[in-house]
């Protein structure tokens, strides 16, 4: 009976942590550049007396994400990214190391510093990219960014920095909880030399929200039937305990 309930809960747990991850990527079904995220279950052992194996429970993890490119919209917005093939934007993540992000939706703060829509810093062949005041900003297929200073000549933009765009191609990445990707052993990615990027443009998100849906109600009825399981295992146990007081 003891196995039957902690098999059960055991399924729970993953039932909960699938469903936790397709929550989250229904919620960014339109946030620009979302990679939708997938779990895999896997066995953990339980070490028993004398060191062996007594029971198995399971872990359901996020391993991994799905890297198809997202639908590619013109928004005329002068920030806007695309980026082409496989190639990533770098980022600095909170604790200061290199990330990486296909999310191009750019934006420019109070003080120049350049951002990604969720405030990540963009990093440029020097770190941090800060622009100085400009009438106007354009970010070639290159990746180098031009300004037109202040009062300056339309005709005559300056290059300001290039966006540091890299592959992962013959690397290893996962993707943290930060939302970001990052280089397996903590290294950082080498720059892609044939990177391109369409400007004025962005990528969504490559969730299928119907798909999505189907994965929710689904991950929902395998709960209910761990929760029924629960309940079978509760009412086996009230008929042994009845009968064991008929037969005293």
């Amino acid at each position: 009976m003891d196995r039957l309930i902690y098999s059960s809960l055991a399924a729970m747990r993953g039932a909960m942590s699938r469903q936790a991850t397709i929550a989250n990527n229904l919620a960014n079904v339109n946030t620009a550049g979302f990679r939708g995220e997938f779990t895999s279950a896997s066995a953990e052992w339980l070490k028993g007396s004398g060191g062996l194996n007594g029971r198995a429970t399971v872990s359901q993890d996020v391993t991994g994400a799905n890297m198809t490119a997202g639908a590619v919209t013109a928004t005329g917005r002068d920030l806007d990214v695309a980026l082409n093939g496989n190639s990533m934007l770098t980022v600095q993540a909170t604790d200061g190391s290199e990330a990486y992000t296909r999310r191009g939706d750019l934006q420019l703060s109070d003080s120049g510093l350049l951002t990604t829509g969720d405030g990540m810093p963009v990093l440029g062949q020097s770190g941090p990219i800060t622009l100085p005041p400009a009438d106007s900003v354009s970010i070639g297929k290159d990746g180098q960014i031009w300004i037109v200073p202040q009062g300056g000549d339309p005709k005559s933009p300056q290059a300001v920095d290039t966006l540091k765009l890299v592959s992962a191609d013959g690397s290893t990445i996962k993707k943290g909880i930060d939302g970001l990707f990052h280089e397996t052993n903590g290294g950082t990615l080498p720059s892609d030399p044939d990177a391109s990027l369409t400007s004025k443009s962005i990528e969504g998100s490559n969730v299928n929200a119907s798909a999505t849906l189907v994965d929710m109600i689904d991950a929902s009825r395998s709960w209910e039937a761990q929760v029924k399981m629960l309940t079978t295992a509760q009412d086996m146990d009230k008929s042994s305990a009845a009968l064991m007081q008929i037969s005293e």
